[in-house]
C-alpha cells in the first residue's frame, strides 16, 4: 500500500496553505494498492514532535478517520472523507492543519488497511482507535510532510 499528495513528497515541506498559517484546509492524499480483503480504512495524521510540557506522551493528534470505504484511492483537498470522525487533540472531529509552537516538526500521515470495520462512534480518541485496530492490520502506509511555522504563536 501507498500514500502520496500532489501537494508535497515524502519527507518534503507541506505548503501553507494545509496549515494554520494558511486555509487551514487538508491536503490532497492518494490511496494506492489496498488489499482486496480490506473492510475499511483509518486515517491518522499526528505530529510526534511536541514539546513534552503541551503533551506528557508527545503526541498531537491532527486527524483520525476511520471505517472509511475500503475503495477510496483519492481525498480531495479541502474535503474529509467518507467514514467516522475521531477525536484529535484539540477536539477536532475534522482535519487540523500544523501549526508548531517552537520548531520544524515532522506530521505522518498514516493509512491502514483493516479487516474489519471498527465499532466506535463519532468522537473516538486516538488511543481507542488504535486499540480497536489491533489484531486486524493487513497494510499500511505512511507519509510524512514537514511544517515550520514562519510566526511564532500557540497551536501545534
Amino acid at each position: 500500500m501507498k500514500l502520496i499528495s500532489s501537494a508535497f513528497g515524502h519527507n518534503e515541506q507541506i505548503p501553507g496553505k494545509y496549515t494554520c498559517e494558511g486555509e487551514d484546509i487538508n491536503p490532497p492524499l492518494e490511496i494506492h494498492n489496498v488489499p482486496d480483503s480490506a473492510k475499511s480504512l483509518v486515517l491518522i495524521m499526528e505530529d510526534p514532535d511536541v514539546p513534552k510540557h503541551l503533551r506528557a506522551d508527545g503526541m498531537w493528534d491532527h486527524w483520525v478517520k476511520f471505517n472509511i470505504p475500503p475503495a477510496t484511492k483519492m481525498i480531495p483537498e479541502g474535503e474529509e472523507p467518507e467514514g467516522v470522525s475521531g477525536a484529535g487533540t484539540s477536539g477536532n472531529l475534522g482535519y487540523h492543519g500544523p501549526c508548531p509552537s517552537n520548531r520544524e516538526h515532522r506530521y505522518f500521515f498514516q493509512v491502514y488497511a483493516l479487516d474489519e470495520e471498527l465499532p466506535l462512534r463519532e468522537g473516538a480518541a486516538k488511543r481507542d482507535v488504535e486499540a480497536a485496530m489491533a489484531g486486524h492490520i493487513l497494510e499500511e502506509a505512511v507519509l510524512i510532510g514537514l511544517y515550520e511555522k514562519k510566526s511564532r504563536g500557540e497551536r501545534r
